[in-house]
């Protein structure tokens, strides 16, 4: 194949190293990218630049930050109390859009995966652990399992919980079933079984 650019050609296989980018995407992204005025290219680039400087993990939580603690760690409005337990910083973020929780979080930095070579020591559940049994912090009262439904999640949530449960507090995990708006006739058999296990009263 003959190459017309040899930069046109390291920007697209930049962009389909990105997760979920396929260099059909990569090469619209490149073209999309020269088309644009040099000043607002300048800007992404020095967006990408600061984020990777700037961001770190928060020392509490490990979700993203700019500050250390992050700001819903150093928030005198949250419930430290309440430790939601999530896989990524991604998931922090789906959660807090929802405006629904006002605890704390504890990201894991995935979910236990033996196939893909993660075991418990590769996560952040050491830490969390540690957390809940510190006798100088607030005394956690509860642990939700906000992580994914799925076997990775399941045993993530399950090998946790294990390791909560002599602490004698209470561990949750998200309700599952049928999403709101859709109709029972399209849900799977998981689902629905997922939805008449986590059935409230009304």
């Amino acid at each position: 194949m003959l190459v017309t650019s040899e930069a046109v050609e390291t920007l697209i296989d930049q962009f389909a190293r990105l997760p979920g980018i396929g260099r059909k995407t990569a090469r619209r992204l490149a073209s999309f990218v020269l088309k644009m005025p040099r000043a607002e290219v300048v800007k992404i680039a020095e967006a990408l630049i600061s984020a990777k400087d700037r961001v770190r993990n928060c020392s509490v939580c490990f979700n993203l930050t700019d500050d250390d603690p992050c700001a819903i760690c150093s928030s005198p409005r949250r419930d430290r109390s309440v430790v939601c337990v999530a896989e990524e910083p991604a998931d922090v973020m789906a959660i807090e859009r929802t405006n629904e929780f006002t605890g704390v979080y504890h990201v894991l930095g995935g979910s236990i995966s033996p196939l893909d070579g993660i075991g418990p020591d590769e996560l952040k559940i050491r830490e969390l652990v540690e957390r809940v049994a510190d006798p100088d912090s607030v005394k956690i009262s509860e642990v939700i399992l906000a992580v994914n439904p799925n076997v990775e999640g399941d045993t993530t949530a399950y090998y946790i919980s294990q390791l909560l449960q002599p602490f004698g507090i209470k561990i949750s995990r998200l309700a599952r079933g049928i999403p709101v708006g859709s109709a029972l006739e399209f849900a799977d058999e998981a689902t629905l079984g997922r939805a008449l296990e986590g059935r409230v009263d009304v």
